[in-house]
């Protein structure tokens, strides 16, 4: 039995010193407390980070026809006649659901252009009561291609 506890023994020195020789060295490392306060570095600034410039809407026109398609949805009017025909019909098939919905976020406060994405345009439209993302797409002859909203992250 002696020979057991004997070995027991030895095997936990070494587990045991690293651990207290590690606790002085991080202990050493700290400052105290209870001598004068380090003296104060000055502070260096952050490089500058490239801010993207803010583009205009890839289509001039894409701003006012938002506000006119979210016009006539509040209005019960929507111009399908801006639209692709795909996407009229798509429209056409959510108009019953999308419309009270799209009332129902109250007057717009705010149009605000945030950027491109694959040649559609981002927008940031404030409602009364809601704050949405749009984006907005036109094809090369100039209708509306592409058109989806959601609410704001």
């Amino acid at each position: 039995m002696k020979p057991l506890l004997l070995a027991a023994t030895l095997l936990l020195i070494p587990v045991a010193a690293p651990t207290v020789a590690c606790a002085q060295v991080a202990a050493g490392a700290l400052p105290n407390s209870f001598d004068a306060p380090a003296p104060r570095r000055a502070a260096v600034p952050a490089p500058a980070a490239a801010v993207p410039a803010v583009a205009t809407p890839a289509n001039p026109r894409a701003e006012a026809v938002l506000r006119d398609i979210i016009a006539g949805a509040q209005a019960g009017t929507i111009d399908y006649a801006v639209m692709t025909e795909d996407l009229a019909g798509k429209v056409r098939e959510q108009e019953a659901a999308i419309a009270p919905l799209i009332a129902g976020f109250g007057p717009v406060q705010a149009v605000d252009f945030v950027g491109n994405q694959n040649g559609a345009d981002l927008f940031a439209v404030t409602f009364a009561n809601a704050a949405t993302q749009w984006v907005i797409g036109f094809n090369e002859a100039g209708k509306v291609a592409a058109l989806l909203f959601r609410p704001a992250e």
